[in-house]
């Protein structure tokens, strides 16, 4: 039948795993930036979240544009970009350029991951997209687990701007290679037959087969749907629940294992890879699962939300952290509630399933907007709560938020039947 479909979901992979490169090398040079620049934590809460800034606000747009320009123009293009803009944050001296530099890499960064969904409800039938988006969501914890040892030994060995400026030149010379590679379903001249008839029986390419009748004018009144339905607001309020445990460990988890807990920076770069590789289990344990029992013909409500449920359920123990002085059982406690985050990573299949057809790129840039929120508002919260060096009120919040999440998902999306509009 032909694996052409798994070529892109390598090529989704490893921009995710640059994509997250990027976003969390500021984690690793926390430290020394704040040394050199004599930044205060409430400052580098401000670091911390001046990404999200432009990346939340700009992911409606995002989707928007997502759903006007054809992917392999338009991720080469933020690419390159994105990747100069973290190039640059080895050259400079001040707080307001830092903050500049991690705005600027939230702006482009913004259509990515709507271009993510958009490309695998494309090139995926309906039975294998939780697998798949569980593989290319698996690139920002694989990447962080694998690579953030590497960053943290690039750092002891070129310091933080070098390693800001090699963080940038992957990136660019990725941008050229997917421009290279990337094709569209129906452009792919390898694409055989038989993968083709695979596809869009199983309901592939349904982002792609309005594009050459309907000019996806978007409406006000969409937008207003698309913000007001209730299945679509418990989406969107877990969302938010999931990304601020994630963004804790994008942000803070290094400052809290080195200035909280004691460790030594080295074997905190070490200690710190080991929640992630619990996400990246987590995330690929969820995905398979849930097409499985799909394919065992296993209703979507018990399929796709029981892993998720789950997930938001072992999130919570990330406050076990505080009822420990055994660097053993605080790394076990954060590493279990960052696996369950790995298995609550799946939700960008809600979209693909609620949305209309012709409007997911918006709800996936409304989706990922309130996502985005938590990474504006969770770091500023955290800075607050630990100015006087004790972590242990951001961790109850980031736990009570997990239960938030679990009841939005449990009790206000409902049944997953696509969204009807006009």
């Amino acid at each position: 039948m032909g694996k052409k479909r798994y070529a892109t979901l390598t090529l989704i992979f490893i921009s995710v795993i640059i994509n997250y490169l990027d976003r969390s090398n500021i984690s690793v040079a926390a430290f020394a930036i704040s040394d050199e620049l004599e930044l205060s934590t409430v400052q580098m809460g401000l670091v911390f979240s001046a990404f999200a800034w432009t990346y939340s606000a700009l992911q409606i747009p995002g989707g928007i544009l997502v759903d006007r320009v054809k992917p392999r123009l338009l991720y080469s293009i933020i690419l390159s970009l994105w990747s100069l803009a973290t190039l640059v944050q080895g050259f400079i001296s001040s707080l307001a350029a830092l903050i500049g530099c991690r705005a600027a890499i939230g702006i482009f960064e913004a259509p990515a991951y709507p271009a993510n969904n958009k490309i695998v409800t494309s090139w995926f039938p309906e039975n294998e997209r939780a697998s798949a988006i569980a593989i290319y969501t698996s690139g920002q914890f694989v990447g962080l687990a694998f690579l953030t040892p590497v960053l943290v030994i690039i750092q002891d060995s070129i310091g933080w701007r070098g390693l800001f400026i090699t963080s940038g030149l992957i990136g660019i010379i990725w941008a050229a290679v997917w421009y290279i590679l990337y094709r569209d379903p129906h452009n792919h001249k390898s694409l055989s037959e038989e993968e083709l008839e695979y596809i869009t029986q199983g309901r592939g390419f349904e982002a792609e087969e309005i594009a050459p009748t309907v000019k996806n004018k978007i409406t006000f009144s969409d937008f207003k749907k698309m913000i007001s339905h209730r299945k679509l607001i418990g989406l969107y309020i877990g969302q938010f629940c999931l990304g601020s445990l994630f963004i804790f460990f994008l942000t803070w988890f290094p400052t809290y294992l080195v200035k909280f807990r004691g460790l030594d920076f080295i074997q905190s770069g070490f200690l710190a890879s080991l929640p992630f590789l619990g996400a990246f289990v987590g995330v690929l344990a969820s995905g398979f699962t849930s097409d499985a029992l799909v394919k065992r013909k296993v209703s979507p409500e018990i399929a796709r939300k029981a892993p998720i449920l789950l997930g938001m359920l072992l999130s919570i123990s990330i406050i076990g952290a505080n009822y420990t002085d055994s660097t053993f059982l605080i790394i076990l406690s954060l590493t279990i509630a960052f696996f369950g985050n790995g298995l609550a990573s799946i939700t960008w299949v809600f979209v693909s399933l609620l949305a209309p057809v012709r409007l997911i790129g918006l709800v996936g840039g409304i989706f990922n907007f309130i996502g985005g929120l938590s990474a504006v508002i969770t770091p500023i919260v955290i800075g607050y709560l630990a100015k006087d060096g004790d972590f242990e009120p951001a961790l109850f919040y980031i736990g009570m938020l997990a239960i938030i999440g679990f009841f939005s998902y449990l009790l206000l999306i409902g049944k997953l039947e696509r969204i009807e509009v006009e």
